[in-house]
Formats: C-alpha cells, structure tokens, sequence
C-alpha cells in the first residue's frame, strides 16, 4: 500500500507556500525554467508532433507549457517590480552611515569617515557650491548626479570615487582626518 513515492516529495513542494516576495519570484523563475525546458524538448524533437500515437498529447503539453509560461512571465515581471520598489524604500530609508556602508562596500570606514568630516553625515550640508554627504561641487554633481536621499549621493561619490582611481584625492578630508 504504497501511495506513488516519487510523487510525494514533489507534491509536498508544490503545496509548500513562499512566504516573501523573494522566494515567490525564486519558485516562479524555477517553474518558468522547467516550462522552458519543456518547450524546448518538444521543439527539438519535433517527430513527436507528427506521431498519430503522440500527437494529440504533445500537443496539449505544449500549448499548456506556453500558456503557463506566459501567465509566469507576467507575475514574474510583477514580482520583481514590487521588489524593486520595496527596495528602493528600504534603501531611501538607510540612514546616511548605512547607506555609505550599503555603497562603498570595504571602503566602508574610509568612506564614513570623508563624508562626516565633509558634512558631519548631513545630506543637506551646503558650502557654497558644494552640496550633500561628500560636498561634490557643481560640476561632479553634473556628472555623477545628485538627490536629497543619502544613497543617491552615496552612489554619485562611490562613482567620482573609483573614477578617481580608488582614492580621496578629489575630496579636501582624508581618511585619515576624521573622528
């Protein structure tokens, strides 16, 4: 009395419920992969498709793979524009040392401790032309961008940054100056 056990681990799987946003999108790109897979099994072997034996279960295997995996394709693009946007709040509500962090990766500490001798970690500090976290000037703001949020300016100095060959020299306060 064996109930079909290679079915069960998949069945347990499928009625398993993701509970984030990101693993919905991870079993929603897994299943839109294996549609794939089945599309493209039947396109390579088309022989199946002309078999009077076959035909008329390749075909409705097929047609339900395209459809499925076109109803997947919308949530999926849905998915990761909701996560795109959750993130993007996530990251707008860092505080600026956080955001700093989130940016500069290991230059982390260095890169804090430009931005509060610059600015004191303010987003709004101003010096003259010299504007936000890092107190770019006009023309690097021109280039690398510019916003209220503390990421956003993190981002545009990481930037002017690595294009300065990973080092402060573009900025008065060094490093070293700091805390």
């Amino acid at each position: 009395m064996q109930d079909k056990p290679a079915t069960a681990p998949r069945k347990a799987e499928q009625e398993r419920r993701a509970t984030t946003l990101d693993d919905r999108l991870d079993q929603n790109l897994a299943a839109a992969r294996r549609y794939r897979g089945t599309i493209a099994f039947f396109k390579n072997h088309r022989w199946l498709l002309g078999s009077d034996e076959h035909r008329v279960d390749v075909e409705a295997a097929l047609r339900r793979a395209e459809y499925r995996l076109a109803e997947l394709t919308k949530t999926i693009r849905a998915l990761r524009t909701t996560i795109h946007k959750r993130d993007a709040r996530q990251r707008a509500a860092m505080s600026p040392k956080a955001a700093i962090c989130d940016v500069f990766g290991r230059y982390c500490r260095q890169a804090v401790a430009v931005a509060w001798c610059e600015s004191r970690l303010t987003t709004t500090a101003q010096n003259g032309q010299y504007l936000g976290l890092f107190q770019m000037g006009s023309s690097e703001r021109r280039l690398f961008g510019h916003s209220p949020a503390a990421t956003d300016q993190a981002e545009a100095a990481h930037t002017y940054f690595v294009r300065s060959g990973r080092d402060w020299s573009p900025w008065s306060c060094k490093p070293g100056y700091a805390m």
